[in-house]
Order: structure tokens, then sequence, then C-alpha cells
């Protein structure tokens, strides 16, 4: 007796454009609530998990494919960075769409040179995340007009991009621990987060002293907590990335 197979009629959601799903991560509950808020009440897109950590993040992709995922680039357990590099290795058709705090003149060229498709700062609304996953979820990238200038200016210009601030000069994990080391971490603190060597990061933290040209560590430190603090008052201080070093690199040989 052949098996009986019947097809359902077709709903009214059903007949609609399938909703592009999205999944968040953020170690702000607060966030997570708002960014699922926004993106739930246009009937074109739904959130379909949410994670504080990486390593959660990365556990429910190898479960589920939705087709963006928000990320913030300061987790509990991993840098953002990190995170869109592995997301698009393992997962290449998942899109990434960052909403950070860190100032995109810092952080939107690196992000995309990581894989990203999109860089939203939290200054902006929810709103706007909403409208970066639209675009994104078209195949376009999604930048401000600010730093879409300022790229398209790079590459008329055929810039130099190693000219302009020392901190410029920084690879992205030589960044990556300067950065934590103002927010007051400790080496072995990075190194835990980061999953590397002690001695890794402070060869690190050596090329960043050097590149800044201080002579001490301490007078590293000094200037790590400065700039970050400063950052944090005032984003559009901070000075622009670097684009020579936007796809990751080798971890470097420890000190001798």
């Amino acid at each position: 007796m052949s098996e009986e197979h019947t097809v359902p009629a077709p709903s009214h959601e059903s007949s609609l454009k399938r909703r592009t799903e999205v999944f968040l991560v953020d170690d702000h509950p607060a966030i997570r609530e708002a960014l699922a808020a926004a993106i739930n009440s246009k009937i074109s897109m739904q959130v379909v998990g949410e994670s504080a950590t990486a390593d959660k993040a990365l556990y429910f992709l190898s479960h589920h494919s939705p087709d963006i995922v928000v990320v913030d680039i300061s987790l509990e357990d991993a840098h953002g960075l990190d995170l869109i590099r592995d997301i698009r290795s393992q997962h290449p058709d998942v899109r990434v769409v960052v909403f950070s705090m860190h100032d995109e003149s810092v952080y939107a060229e690196r992000a995309i040179r990581a894989g990203a498709s999109g860089y939203v700062m939290k200054v902006e609304p929810p709103q706007t995340v909403v409208d970066a996953i639209q675009t994104v979820s078209e195949g376009e990238v999604y930048l401000s007009q600010r730093i879409t200038s300022r790229i398209l200016g790079k590459v008329i210009r055929q810039e130099d991009y190693l000219e302009g601030s020392d901190v410029e000069r920084l690879t992205d994990r030589e960044l990556t621990v300067f950065e934590m080391l103002g927010e007051g971490l400790s080496v072995r603190e990075i190194a835990d987060q980061l999953e590397l060597s002690r001695k890794t990061i402070e060869t690190y933290r050596r090329r960043a002293k050097e590149k800044l040209d201080f002579e001490t560590v301490a007078e590293l430190l000094q200037y790590a907590v400065q700039w970050a603090y400063g950052r944090e008052r005032d984003p559009s201080s901070v000075p622009g990335s670097d684009p020579n070093n936007g796809n990751g690199e080798p971890d470097p040989a420890p000190d001798n």
C-alpha cells in the first residue's frame, strides 16, 4: 500500500516571502532585548536565538543556519573580530552585522576585512540595525556614510594605509591586546581570554610598545588606559584603522 502524502493549503504566512532569520550575540541582556523587539516588529524578520558568548553562538550555528548574525566586538569569552572570522570560515553563507560601542573609525574596516557585511555603532537606535540587516540580507554592505566616504577616498587617492596615527599601525591582534590592557586586564587574563600563551601576549605587547614608540611597558599601559578612556568619552576622537592587517595574522613567536 503506497504511503499518502498530503499537501497543506497555503496559509497567508507561508505565501509570504520567508522571514530573514537573525541570531544575536551580545553580552548585555538589555541590548539583546531591545534588538529582538525591533527586529521581531518587522514582518520580514525574526530573531531565532541569542547568546552572550562566542562559544554558545558557534554551538548554535553548528546546529542551525540563520541568515544574519548580529555580533558585538566585546564579548565575555572572545574578541568579536575572531568570532566574525570563525563564523565566515565555518558558515560562509551566514552574514554578519556588527553592533558595537567601539568606534567605527577604528573597527569598521577591520570588521569588514574579517568578514562582516555591516557595521553599526551602539549610539545608533535599534532601527538602524534593522536597516543594516535588510541591506545585508540583499547581498550589500552596510556602513555609515562617513566610513563609506573614507574608504572610497583612500581608494581614489591610493593612500598609503600605514600613514596616519601610530595606533593605525597596530595589527588587529596588537590592537586587541592594547585595548584589553587599557581596560585593566593583566597579561594572564588576556592570554586566557584569547586562548594564547602568556609569551605570545607579551610579544604583542612588545610590538605595540615599539610601534607606539614607548620605552617602557609602564608608559604603554598609561597610554592604553588614556586611549580606552578617551574612546569611551569621545569616540569621534579615536584615530582610524589599518586596512593592511585585517585578515588576521599568525600568532607571533614568543619573546626569547
